[in-house]
């Protein structure tokens, strides 16, 4: 309950926890004291009646911005989860790979996109994101709301198998912000969340790796930069209650 409590006050969302068709609190307890596989697995058949889920006003308007980019041959979705943010993108795909680790959140997109008709052909693929089982085969790479399951110590390594499978102009995309200011609420109930991650995941086994300020801008641009990126931070079109929000565009040089 603490958890789904700082994830709404943190990311300014206004749904109400329980859902009809959401999870219980004792279903949540459960997924928290799981493995973060595990965790997402029990989710996955509601977790698109929780305020976990990307806003589709969020990504709607990440797929306004990067529709002059397009059309893109080949695009991997990154975590796909339930198949939210390849239905906002897949106009601007002509091919689309969606990994996740959950084997249960990709029997939730396959069953999701069974309600979707006509291109792009769509392969589901169970992998790890540090360890893509790909080459350098993507136009634009996508990350809509994993980036916070990417421990802190794996963020180079994360990195670099994005630039592995993406073509030299190839994109990576994904939404971020700028560190919130100290006096703010979203600063305080971001650092106490992560406190309260790193205490429950010292006392208990398996861990759950969930945690927010993650590849916040300007750092992540810069990193980016001296990977051989060139970077741009563009601001979202009616944002609503997220006017913190950034989409990160990071296009591969050719070097």
């Amino acid at each position: 309950m603490a958890t789904a409590l700082f994830k709404l006050k943190c990311e300014g969302y206004d749904e109400k926890m329980f859902h009809p068709h959401g999870p219980t609190f004792w279903e949540l307890a459960r997924q928290a004291l799981s493995s973060t596989e595990r965790g997402y697995d029990l989710l996955a058949p509601k977790f698109d009646y929780t305020p976990f889920r990307t806003p589709d006003r969020l990504l709607e308007a990440a797929a306004q911005l990067m529709a002059p980019l397009g059309p893109f041959e080949r695009a991997i979705d990154l975590g796909c989860g339930t198949g939210a943010g390849l239905v906002a993108i897949r106009q601007l795909c002509r091919r689309m790979v969606d990994v996740d680790f959950s084997q249960g959140m990709l029997a939730m997109c396959r069953s999701n996109l069974g309600a979707l008709s006509g291109e792009p052909p769509i392969e589901l693929v169970r992998g790890e994101l540090l360890a893509l089982p790909f080459g350098e085969t993507f136009d634009l790479a996508v990350c809509f709301g994993v980036l916070g399951h990417i421990r802190r110590a794996d963020e180079a390594a994360f990195l670099a198998e994005v630039k592995r499978t993406l073509r030299p102009g190839g994109r990576f995309v994904f939404l971020s912000s700028f560190p919130p200011p100290a006096h703010s609420a979203r600063f305080w109930f971001s650092h106490a969340f992560n406190v309260a991650m790193h205490v429950r995941n010292f006392l208990h086994s398996p861990p759950f790796h969930m945690y927010y300020l993650t590849f916040l801008v300007p750092e992540i641009a810069d990193r980016l930069t001296r990977m051989g990126f060139a970077v741009q931070v563009r601001e979202l079109p009616d944002p609503g209650t997220f006017p913190w929000v950034r989409l990160v565009i990071a296009t591969r040089l050719k070097s």
